[in-house]
């Protein structure tokens, strides 16, 4: 059966890819519609966010973000089938790295680099980053889906953009390995996520919430000595973006523990205040609270 469905939708994925653009964001309007109004796509664990971290704003302020998450979001969902058939020029003119020397300088003093980002405007097309003359080799965490067959048209999806993406579970032993023979390489990892209740270890206040956090990037920054970038990428305008390189750690060893973590979510944070609706609000990211533990 999932053979099935993937086989039907797939070649409906590669039609989407290739609508020009203008006809590809009245289609994304299309969905908005569909998602927000018809299916109310998780509208209970977006307000219920909105109201946590925003809880001086009006119930009209929050309405006006939620609205404008929900059309950026279906933005960003089409724009990773996009990637199906983009072209390497579209995809510079419309992912700008304002910075990329920040990341050619580290190469040449680091034995490898980790790039932190969160689920903050597009970060399906930052890996775009492999399209400019960077020396490393690179890679990008994601989380296996169960249908094999969606699996990997998401891994080829994105490794149109040139970077090898490889499972959270191969993250540890393809970075022991490569810093093991020597071959440079840089780690796209999204890390923000929320850990499992029974795994957490780590609290953080992110956005006004005693928050449990993952320290898995630091960690093996600091066993490694990898140089730690926080990948700042900001809207311009619609499906359009531009992407800074900002310096968290070039010598992670002599870091305070728990430091290089903190700075990435106060950069996160940062970002999502100055632009809230640029967040991915239907991420159950404050599913757990330390009332709880």
């Amino acid at each position: 059966m999932r053979k099935f469905v993937f086989y039907i939708a797939y070649p409906l994925l590669w039609l989407v890819s290739k609508l020009p653009f203008p006809l590809f964001y009245l289609f994304s309007d299309f969905i908005y519609v569909v998602v927000y109004y018809l299916i109310g796509y998780r509208k209970k664990v977006v307000r219920g966010n909105l109201e946590l971290c925003f809880p001086n704003k009006s119930t009209e302020e929050l309405k006006k973000i939620e609205k404008a998450f929900y059309h950026h979001m279906c933005d960003m969902f089409l724009e990773m089938i996009k990637t199906l058939s983009i072209s390497e020029k579209q995809l510079k003119e419309r992912f700008v790295y304002k910075n990329i020397e920040e990341l050619q300088r580290l190469e040449e003093q680091s034995a490898g680099i980790i790039v932190m980002c969160g689920h903050y405007a597009s970060y399906e097309w930052a890996t775009a980053i492999n399209f400019y003359k960077t020396k490393n080799k690179g890679y990008a965490i994601y989380k296996k889906i169960k249908n094999q067959y969606f699996d990997k048209l998401i891994k080829d999806i994105r490794a149109n953009l040139g970077t090898t993406l490889i499972s959270s579970r191969e993250v540890i032993p393809t970075m022991l390995r490569n810093k093991r023979d020597a071959i440079s390489s840089s780690y796209y990892m999204i890390s923000d996520q929320s850990p499992k209740k029974n795994t957490v270890k780590n609290w953080t206040n992110f956005m006004g919430t005693e928050t449990p956090v993952f320290n898995g990037s630091e960690a093996m920054a600091k066993k490694l000595d990898f140089a730690v970038l926080y990948l700042k990428v900001e809207k311009v305008k619609r499906g359009f973006y531009e992407a800074t390189l900002l310096p968290l750690a070039e010598n992670p060893k002599e870091t305070e523990d728990f430091e290089i973590t903190t700075s990435f979510f106060n950069e996160l944070e940062k970002q999502i205040r100055n632009q809230p609706e640029f967040y991915l609000w239907t991420h159950k990211r404050w599913k757990h609270q330390k009332k709880d533990f």
